[in-house]
């Protein structure tokens, strides 16, 4: 499948934002952004407050990633998962050392939702929950499979689970 030329993603990609780029809402988008530091290594690329101090636009790099964050505005349709009382959104990071990325994040503050643990796709996995309610799905991926190998092992894994 051929792609056609996004200049306005080429554009953005000079300036360190990717063209698909979540754009997170939280309760504290400030102190979001310097957890994202402490646990994920995150650096901060740019943050604009507004003139009550929230934050109506701010980018951090995340693993090379683009980050976009606001502080929630619930009157202006921009609510937190805290506020919505959950996600069903999860932020997947492919990472060198699940299990120490994982350590850090739970020592700044994240809970741990699915331990780290082998998985029968090939990865070593876990879920995290962030203090602002985001989740994230961290791995290392440990072995290549093919699909067809995928496929039987979710077969397998589905057959012990019942």
């Amino acid at each position: 499948m051929s792609q056609k030329t996004n200049k306005a993603a080429e554009q953005a990609a000079a300036q360190g934002v990717h063209a698909v780029t979540p754009h997170l809402v939280c309760g504290g988008a400030a102190d979001a952004i310097e957890f994202y530091k402490q646990a994920f290594g995150a650096t901060e690329m740019m943050r604009l407050p507004g003139p009550d101090g929230k934050l109506i636009h701010a980018c951090v790099c995340i693993n090379g990633s683009s980050v976009m964050l606001v502080d929630e505005y619930p009157a202006m349709g921009n609510s937190s998962p805290k506020t919505l009382k959950g996600t069903p959104v999860t932020i997947h990071l492919i990472v060198d050392d699940v299990d120490g990325f994982v350590e850090r994040a739970v020592e700044a503050g994240a809970k741990v939702v699915m331990p780290v643990q082998d998985q029968f796709w090939g990865d070593r996995y876990g879920l995290i929950e962030d203090p602002f309610g985001h989740r994230w799905s961290v791995a290392t991926p440990k072995r290549q499979l093919t699909m067809d190998e995928i496929r039987d092992a979710a077969r397998t894994a589905m057959a012990r689970s019942k």
